[in-house]
């Protein structure tokens, strides 16, 4: 499974790339508000440290709105990916952007429907949400099972990338499940090195090794 890093910090990306944890960066309005500097000028930043798909979203809701903003956006690089809200505009202009030949990732998923017309449309990447799927009360991860389900039976070549993901759980659960993609907090990157075992057998080595004579 790949692993994209959800982060519009530039400075986190960095640390990641330098893990060599990810294979791509996803963005959204949110975090890119917090870097504090136009939409243009850290996608392009991004594009510079990772090389692999860095999704850019759209702000207009309107097909027309969305083509123009998309195809703007794809100049900054070849590796942008247009993030596209899963809305009948939305749908349209990803129909548009694939004949294009414009990669789309269709984002705000939260259902199997809306996932099979992002696949019939020809989106690169589909993003459920599944952490916000659990905010109501839903298992979020049902849904990526679903998705991965209905991909496999007709041979969609869209690529199920879990979002929203909250904890190592969920990423755990869309690796088995056979999920393409899983986009992280850098929060939640960390967390996957962590392991209380990890941290006591480190601490014993450490203290057995001052036990060892000089030479």
């Amino acid at each position: 499974m790949k692993i994209f890093i959800d982060s519009g910090d530039v400075g986190e990306i960095r640390e990641a790339q330098a893990m060599g944890a990810i294979d791509g960066v996803t963005t959204n309005p949110s975090l890119l508000a917090k870097a504090g500097k136009p939409t243009n000028e850290v996608i392009a930043e991004i594009c510079e440290i990772v090389d692999g798909p860095i999704s850019a979203e759209v702000i207009a809701t309107d097909t027309d709105g969305i083509l123009r903003e998309g195809r703007e956006l794809v100049k900054i690089h070849p590796n942008v990916v247009i993030k596209v809200p899963l809305i009948a505009e939305g749908i349209k202009a990803v129909k548009t952007f694939t004949d294009e030949g414009i990669k789309t990732n269709a984002t705000l998923c939260f259902s199997a429907p809306q996932a099979l017309l992002a696949a019939k449309a020809g989106a690169t990447y589909v993003s459920p949400f599944v952490g916000r799927l659990d905010d109501i009360g839903v298992d979020g991860m049902e849904l990526i099972e679903q998705i991965v389900t209905i991909y496999d039976n007709y041979d969609f070549e869209t690529e199920v990338l879990t979002a929203s993901v909250r904890n190592t759980t969920h990423f755990i659960r869309a690796a088995l499940m056979g999920s393409h993609v899983a986009t992280v907090p850098f929060k939640v990157i960390k967390q996957l090195l962590e392991h209380p075992l990890t941290d006591k057998g480190l601490a014993q080595f450490l203290e057995d090794a001052k036990k060892i004579p000089k030479s």
